[in-house]
């Protein structure tokens, strides 16, 4: 089933034989690591027939599927991050579709209005606290907080261009303008413990080695981490807060689209509304510690146990328009120097 970019110019080939056009198959262009999508895959080849081939690149698939032009074997193009959805669409590469049963099990917050893409799993944007110097954010507690001034240098955020945080930032412009928005910026920057730096996890860490008391990160990074036994001990010195401000929860997803030049569109297809179902989403979710976005599947008990949140219900591809406008705050404030 797993194959890396280096096969791409023998798929390639294959595509261009009508006995590949023909086959059936579906080949899958992921960002995300093929083991955290394989049971899924397995499971659908098995009740469908369909062969299953993925192709996992940690960068540039975008760029790949473009060159390769019309004898591109890419089918489906499987993502994190609304930022990288639309690089997808924005770099022409993908092809809407239309799905009654996508629009069924995805709620229109998590698919693009045209069928550009459609979300598999979301995320929360938490807020990390020192289970010992902190404890839980009484209610009501918001992003906006952690500008105010009680909080400078008790703060730890990795950089600010990194789409999660951009993509937050993103979120708030849609609620509360750009000034709003670059005035939390500014102040987010005065209350940083330390230089930004690393990912998620690496915030938490910090939590657990005394250098700030609270952290930005998603939510799935807490399950990844006590999943870990040399990073089990920077979740257990932590605790995971959603933010029940103006807006709830900042959420991100991960998301799905058909290649533009798909030679399997209709088993495409059918894997993702495969993706969209009740089994799948479950599975989907519990492997990467992530939620369902089809309602009615409830999250792993470990994910439940960390509460409920009510998030933002503005839709994504409203937010993913503000993008840039985010990025560009983040240089003017020059967060990360």
């Amino acid at each position: 089933m797993k194959k890396t970019l280096s096969t791409l110019a023998v798929l390639s080939a294959l595509a261009a034989s009508t006995s590949a056009l023909a086959a059936n198959e579906v080949n899958v262009y992921s960002y995300r690591q093929p083991y955290l999508i394989e049971p899924m895959l397995k499971d659908f080849e098995k009740q469908t027939g369909i062969k299953v081939n993925v192709i996992f690149a940690d960068k540039g698939l975008e760029e790949r599927v473009k060159q390769e032009g019309e004898l591109s074997p890419a089918d489906v193009l499987l993502t994190v991050d609304i930022s990288r959805v639309m690089k997808i669409v924005k770099a022409g590469v993908s092809q809407p579709i239309q799905s009654k049963v996508l629009e069924k099990n995805i709620p229109a917050q998590f698919r693009d209005s045209n069928g550009d893409w459609y979300g598999l799993t979301t995320r929360a944007r938490a807020i990390y606290t020192s289970k010992d110097r902190v404890g839980k954010l009484p209610a009501g507690f918001d992003y906006l907080d952690l500008a105010k001034p009680e909080y400078k240098g008790k703060v730890c955020v990795r950089s600010g261009k990194n789409s999660y945080n951009v993509s937050l930032f993103a979120a708030m412009i849609a609620h509360y303008g750009e000034e709003a928005t670059r005035d939390f910026i500014k102040g987010l920057k005065a209350n940083l413990a330390q230089k930004p730096q690393g990912g998620d996890r690496d915030q938490v860490k910090a939590i657990k080695e005394g250098i700030c008391d609270y952290a930005l990160g998603n939510s799935y990074y807490y399950g990844k981490m006590l999943d870990d036994e040399k990073q089990k001990a920077w979740a257990e010195a932590a605790i995971i807060n959603f933010p029940t401000g103006k807006f709830g929860t900042h959420v991100n997803i991960s998301a799905v689209a058909v290649a533009k030049h798909s030679p399997n569109k209709a088993n495409a297809v059918k894997l993702i509304e495969f993706l969209s179902d009740d089994k799948a989403q479950s599975l989907y979710a519990e492997l990467n510690h992530e939620y369902p976005v089809k309602q009615g599947v409830k999250p792993s008990k470990l994910v439940q146990g960390w509460g409920s949140f009510s998030a933002d219900a503005i839709k994504l591809e409203e937010i993913a328009k503000n993008y840039d406008k985010a990025l560009k705050l983040v240089d003017e404030v020059k967060f990360d120097e």
